[in-house]
């Protein structure tokens, strides 16, 4: 609590003032001005704050022109503080505008009499090879550079051409020959060639150039056998073929080649750990022959060490397509039957070894060979997978070193894997895990329970059965405040709210209560009414928000845990629909929204201008409109029922071409109409809502989705029962089949849909002319149903994991935002908008922007002057663009069009598109305000139009010339 106190002071705005972008300059720019060297490096050092907090060109050109003139006439250390501000930096160099002047500032060093200071000079300009890749300058002074006498120089001129070859097609090209050179050069010390070697990585800008490095390195492996040198050449061999990608098979043969042939531990370390390395990228290039040279050299190995880096390779592979191009071989032959059999052989011997981390890869192998391939003879893998599992499980439950609590995780992670593709092995599975749990440290006790909380999501059918040994373990735990057995209460709460999928009984209740009273601080119990929330025990979660709110600090807080306390007792209130009782169904959504109202006003209280809570507050808000939509439509067939429309309503509908009259009177026909049209309006808005929620998780997401499914349903229900049946077509709104579901929520809403859409279905293919009564009965039910699924409020609604926001500048831009730009109308205003990606401390957790969309619109707000005709192209501008992010920077430009008279409304709109390729509107909008004036030359001739004076000589000399 006390830091959650401490980040709301500073939301509050206490403490100290911050300065604006000008004036932090300022002050660092008095800070370099000074006389004292200290202050001067103070003032260095602290760039690169300024640049991640204002993060835009104009300030970032001017900060780097002050650091190059620092740096130009400053000493070695300023020099040496400047080169690591840069390299800190290295995203923002390409926002440099001058970067003439920039490098013309920090290259006048590099003719200095100081080889340090050429040095720094050169490493320098190794870090700034992004922006400048093709300055012939920098080129020459490294190759010059590379001759040098002085150590310290000549690895500098090495790592500046290691970035610039990167880079750089034409360097690399230059410089290969160069580096051939000295490396082969018998002058040239060895450590220098260890350093020189690494820079042939680079050398894949064509093949041509990939080829001829890989044949010098082939020709250094066999010429220089000496252990350094083999390690520093084969690992360059491996990175110059993962970039090329056309050597990548070569290259794992000449690694397995060295891992089986080459006597010295450190050698085949590297062959292992490059062979990883490829694993990772270029699974698909391996064979079945690569894959059993590798288990043929871990099963002769004697050497623990190295059997567990194979078992690393394999595992990887395991998990991915070249384990079915392993067992892909034509069946029944001698070969296939081999080579099968040496990679089961490993992982069956490797399961029960006495080294913890080749055991887990061994478990691993024959989980992902027994979840990969279906062929009836790898079926007795599957029990072995699950009897090396239960022995990792019993060996690391009770030993809580971090090894240990790794290698769990890799065997509760296999077990989870086992359970999903092998339904019929789970029962064993949640059966080994429950009997550890009693006996495993507190640390190991914690991930099992995530593991059976995981097992229970995806197989509902066994959380009954876990029911009772977590009662027991629950009661069992001691009364210690340790932040593990705070953990273990909230991980063994989680997994009971799982396994009771009903509402909980009392006796639960009161054990957790209980056991909160005893051992518990605030954040567990708020952690515990948390996941409650999320699992649809709304009871419970009210209890404990109720029981927490007199323990916070601040009013935000205490508003927030109030709001949280009303939205569960709203959907508590629903738990008590039953089918068929439609006044008492009315009673409980009404009691259930005046607890939202009241919940929504506390929720309003607790956002502050850095904490908006906007998705919480649009959820809610939906929530409400929802519910009231739902009350309506029970009112509207209510209604229905007390007037049914008359015998002959369908035939007055044929007759008069109105299916309306189908439902009898006019008010009836229009709040059916109405009702309809307000689903697929809140469904509209879920869907805005969905689109805006750019941050959230999946599940998050998909409970969105599920209620704008919901809205879709009943207005589809309203319009095949009542509104127009005879065209009503269920074809779009079929279920997926057996489309795998995440949560029990997931599950229950899908099946109410299922249920509610045969219900109409056949009610609409039974009775041509359907019966209102029956159809009446049926949406009501459907409304009813859907109630008494208890909502879940998803994790995003308590919890950001990942944020992303967009920051904009527009320029031209006013310096009063009220103040209009002015433009004259015979021109066109260039609007240039740039933008920096900001990002949380968790990047691209859950998506990844791929590209920045830019939506410009104009509309006129007031006129000014007569009213001219003028095309309806010129009117308005409406422009869209699509810019990719470099280093989270974006910049375009926007030709707009102002030929009205008058003042202009700009808007500038930005939404992302994520890898997927899905649009997320996620703003921010900014607006600006553009005067037109009339050009002068048109003002002075309407004048003198209006005066009935000719136009002057001197003009009609200008007319008369402009014609040509």
């Amino acid at each position: 609590m006390a830091a959650s106190a401490k980040s709301f002071l500073a939301d509050a705005g206490y403490g100290e003032q911050e300065l604006d972008a000008n004036s932090a300059l300022m002050e660092l720019d008095k800070g370099l001005r000074s006389g004292k060297l200290g202050e001067q490096c103070e003032a260095v050092v602290r760039f690169p704050r300024l640049f991640q907090k204002y993060p835009f060109p104009i300030l970032i050109n001017s900060a780097f022109l002050k650091l190059a003139d620092v740096f130009r006439v400053g000493n070695n250390f300023l020099r040496l503080c400047v080169l690591k501000v840069t390299q800190q930096s290295e995203k923002h160099l390409e926002k440099i505008l001058n970067v003439d002047e920039f490098v013309k500032r920090v290259f006048s060093v590099i003719h200095s009499n100081d080889p340090v200071a050429r040095a720094i000079t050169l490493r320098m300009l190794g870090s700034m090879a992004s922006i400048i890749p093709e300055r012939k300058n920098a080129h020459h002074s490294i190759r010059q550079s590379l001759d040098s006498h002085d150590n310290v120089e000549v690895e500098a001129a090495i790592f500046a051409a290691a970035n610039f070859s990167a880079q750089s097609k034409d360097f690399a090209a230059g410089i290969c020959n160069k580096i051939s050179e000295m490396i082969q050069g018998l002058a040239t010390p060895v450590d220098l060639k260890l350093k020189l070697i690494p820079i042939l990585q680079h050398m894949h800008h064509d093949a041509s150039l990939a080829s001829n490095s890989r044949q010098l390195l082939q020709q250094l492996v066999t010429s220089y056998p000496s252990t350094k040198m083999v390690i520093v050449t084969l690992h360059t061999f491996t990175l110059l073929a993962a970039a090329s990608l056309v050597d990548i098979p070569k290259q794992i043969q000449l690694l397995l080649q060295y891992l089986k042939n080459d006597p010295r531990k450190a050698v085949k370390r590297l062959a292992i750990q490059d062979l990883k390395l490829l694993a990772n990228k270029t699974p698909h290039t391996w064979s079945r022959e690569n894959i059993q040279a590798l288990c043929e050299s871990a099963l002769h190995t004697p050497y623990d060490s190295l059997k567990l880096g194979m078992l690393s390779v394999l595992s990887t592979l395991s998990g991915t397509i070249a384990i079915k191009q392993y067992f892909s071989g034509t069946p029944g032959t001698a070969a296939t039957t081999a080579r099968s059999f040496d990679l089961v052989k490993l992982a069956q011997e490797c399961c029960y070894h006495n080294n913890r981390g080749i055991a887990a890869h061994g478990v691993r192998i024959l989980t992902n060979i027994s979840a990969s391939c279906q062929e009836k003879d790898l079926l007795p893998l599957e029990q072995d997978a699950v009897f090396g599992l239960e022995s990792l499980l019993v060996l690391c439950s009770q030993d809580d070193s971090p090894g240990a609590q790794a290698t769990l995780k890799i065997t509760l992670t296999c077990m989870v894997k086992v359970v999903k593709c092998r339904p019929h092995l789970s029962q064993s599975v949640v059966e080994s895990l429950l009997t550890q749990l009693h006996s495993a440290q507190d640390a190991a006790r914690i991930l099992m329970c995530h593991c059976l909380a995981a097992i229970a999501m995806q197989l509902p059918v066994l959380a009954d059965g876990m029911l009772g040994d977590l009662m027991d373990l629950y009661k069992l735990i001691g009364r210690s405040t340790t932040d593990k057995k705070q953990e273990l209460l909230v991980s063994l709460a989680t997994v009971i709210f799982v396994s009771s999928q009903k509402a909980l009984s009392l006796e639960i209740k009161t054990v957790i209560k209980q056991q909160l009273e005893n051992a518990s601080n605030g954040w567990t119990a708020y952690r515990i009414a948390r996941q409650a929330s999320r699992m649809g025990n709304h009871d419970m979660a009210r209890e404990l928000y109720q029981s927490l709110l007199t323990q916070v600090a601040s009013e935000h807080f205490y508003f927030w845990l109030n709001s949280l306390k009303e939205f569960s007792h709203a959907e508590q209130c629903l738990t008590g629909l039953q089918e068929e009782n439609y006044s008492s169904a009315l009673s409980c959504i009404a009691e259930a929204l005046k607890s939202y109202h009241k919940g929504i006003a506390s929720l309003t209280a607790a956002s502050t201008p850095l904490n908006p809570l906007s998705f919480q507050c649009g959820f809610v808000k939906l929530r409400i409109d929802l519910l009231q939509a739902f009350s309506q439509l029970i009112c509207t067939c209510n209604s229905l029922k007390t007037s049914p429309p008359p015998a002959i309503a369908t035939t007055i509908a044929m007759t008069s071409g109105n299916d309306l009259q189908r439902c009898g009177r006019i008010s009836n026909q229009a709040c059916m109409k109405h009702s309809m049209e307000e689903f697929r309006n809140l469904a509209t808005r879920y869907g805005d809502l969905y689109q805006s929620s750019f941050d959230a998780d999946s599940a998050t997401l998909r409970n969105v989705e599920l209620q704008q499914q919901s809205c879709l349903l009943i207005s589809h229900a309203i319009e095949a029962l009542i509104l127009d049946p005879e065209s009503a077509n269920f074809q779009e709104y079929s279920s997926n089949g057996t489309a795998h579901v995440e949560s029990e929520y997931e599950r229950r809403m899908m099946s109410v849909f299922n249920h509610v859409l045969e219900e109409v279905e056949s009610l609409n293919r039974k009775y041509a002319p359907v019966s209102y009564l029956a159809s009446i009965t049926c949406l009501c039910n459907a409304v009813i149903a859907l109630l008494k699924v208890p909502l879940s409020f998803q994790r995003y609604f308590f919890q950001k994991l990942q944020s992303t926001s967009i920051k904009l500048a527009l320029s031209p831009s006013p310096r009063n935002p009220a103040e209009p730009i002015a433009v004259q109308n015979n021109q066109q205003l260039a609007l240039k908008v740039e933008g920096v990606v900001q990002h949380g401390s968790k990047p691209g957790l859950f998506r990844k922007i791929q590209s920045v969309c830019l939506n410009v619109s104009s509309v006129l707000q007031s006129k000014s002057g007569q009213d001219y005709k003028i095309p309806i192209d010129n009117m308005t501008n409406e422009m869209e663009q699509r810019v990719e992010p470099h280093n989270d920077y974006f910049s375009t430009q926007f030709l707009l069009n102002f030929v009205i008279l008058g003042t202009h409304n700009i808007t500038v709109e930005s939404s992302v598109i994520d890898s997927n390729g899905i649009v997320w509107k996620t703003g921010p909008k900014t607006t600006i305000f553009v005067k037109s004036l009339e050009d002068p030359y048109s003002q002075q001739v309407r004048l003198q139009q209006q005066q009935g004076q000719p136009p002057s000589q001197q003009q009609q000399q200008r007319t008369a010339y402009s014609r040509f």
